[in-house]
């Protein structure tokens, strides 16, 4: 099944009963069941449910592995990774440019656990071999990374970690499956914020897991239960509906960022553009190896500091300033103090988190109207 079709159909056959094309939103919170110890396959919402299970198979069909789970938010996805598979003394490595709420849970929340982590350059795979230890149990990478849009050699990290005895987990929400697969390339577990690209619309917060190997599956679908942090049927449900749009989506998002990427490397108000997609990126060529298109985000580097980028978010029109990423409608965020606030500054400068950054979420409006307003903002 192509991928095209496998958005439509993995995991979303008719339903059996009714014929109706659409998955079922089955809001219930437990199940009839038939007699002690016999139930229909169902017991109880947070366990399992249906609409949430069809979500599940289609994350596991798209990112190319057997199993999948889903979250209430990508965070809630990520605690269960760490939560259901890690102890007191295990180790972690992960990549230095991250998103900021999970430098914030593993430094603020994991680390008071008893979790060791170090950091490791996300665009340098030997670095990731130098921070291995002996009881280094998960190396974490995010590709292309959040803000600065670097790319990680995924097939390289991935051996490392597997000479170490270590998993690889990879964040794909800036790729979507749809421009990178990452189990492909070694990966045991893919992580999404399904809020993001997967959802599309802006209207719904999850997270997804899609992971290889059955024991690794089990441990975390025990925490996954265990905890209890699942998404509702309709939030399930409304992350399927966006699935089925994503690869007329991921184009157009791509086609409005590069077209973006190119007028800001010319604007004289901007100092530096980050995006893979353009030949001067430094991870230009690896993306072009590991990925099928480069996506739909966008970083930039405004010559004069935060006075320009307030002045900047003031002018803008339909570049909304806002948290999050990945819907139809475009949206600017201040990744200093906003996404990345809870790096302390001098790591966030060290990783190239300035006070002139400014990220770009393209939507899929007309690209001319998205230029006429970035101009419009700088000037």
């Amino acid at each position: 099944m192509n991928f095209e079709t496998a958005l439509i159909h993995a995991g979303q056959a008719a339903d059996r009963q009714t014929g109706s094309v659409s998955v079922p939103v089955y809001q219930t919170s437990t199940y009839k069941q038939d007699g002690i110890g016999r139930d229909r396959g169902w017991e109880y919402s947070r366990t399992g449910n249906p609409t949430r299970k069809a979500l599940e198979d289609c994350i596991a069909a798209l990112e190319g592995v057997k199993y999948g789970l889903a979250f209430a938010s990508g965070l809630a996805a990520e605690t269960a990774v760490l939560g259901g598979l890690l102890k007191k003394g295990d180790h972690v490595v992960a990549g230095d440019d991250l998103y900021g709420g999970t430098y914030r849970l593993f430094e603020k929340v994991f680390r008071h656990w008893g979790l060791e982590i170090s950091y490791a350059d996300s665009k340098d795979p030997a670095s990731f071999k130098r921070a291995m230890r002996r009881s280094t149990r998960l190396v974490w990478v995010e590709t292309p990374t959040n803000p600065l849009l670097n790319i990680t050699d995924i097939a390289a990290v991935a051996e490392t970690a597997r000479k170490g005895k270590a998993l690889l987990a990879v964040d794909n929400t800036f790729a979507t499956p749809y421009f990178q697969r990452p189990a492909e390339l070694g990966a045991d577990i893919v992580v999404h914020s399904s809020t993001k690209y997967l959802g599309g619309h802006s209207d719904v917060i999850g997270g997804l897991l899609a992971i290889k190997d059955k024991c690794v599956f089990e441990a975390v679908k025990f925490y996954q239960n265990a905890a209890g942090a699942v998404p509702g049927p309709w939030d399930a449900w409304l992350t399927l509906r966006g699935i089925k749009t994503l690869s007329v989506r991921m184009k157009a998002h791509e086609a409005n960022a590069f077209a973006i990427a190119a007028a800001l490397s010319r604007h004289p108000a901007v100092s530096k553009v980050y995006y893979p997609g353009l030949e001067s990126h430094p991870g230009h060529e690896l993306a072009g190896r590991q990925m099928d298109g480069c996506g739909g985000m966008v970083g930039f580097e405004l010559k004069g500091g935060r006075p320009a980028a307030e002045s900047f978010f003031r002018r803008l029109k339909i570049f909304s300033l806002a948290e999050s990423l990945g819907g139809v409608e475009s949206l600017a965020c201040y990744p200093a103090a906003m996404t990345h606030a809870a790096i302390p500054e001098r790591d966030r400068l060290k990783r190239g988190i300035t006070a002139g950054l400014v990220r770009l979420s393209a939507g899929i409006e007309n690209s001319d109207d998205l230029l006429e307003d970035l101009a419009r903002a700088l000037k």
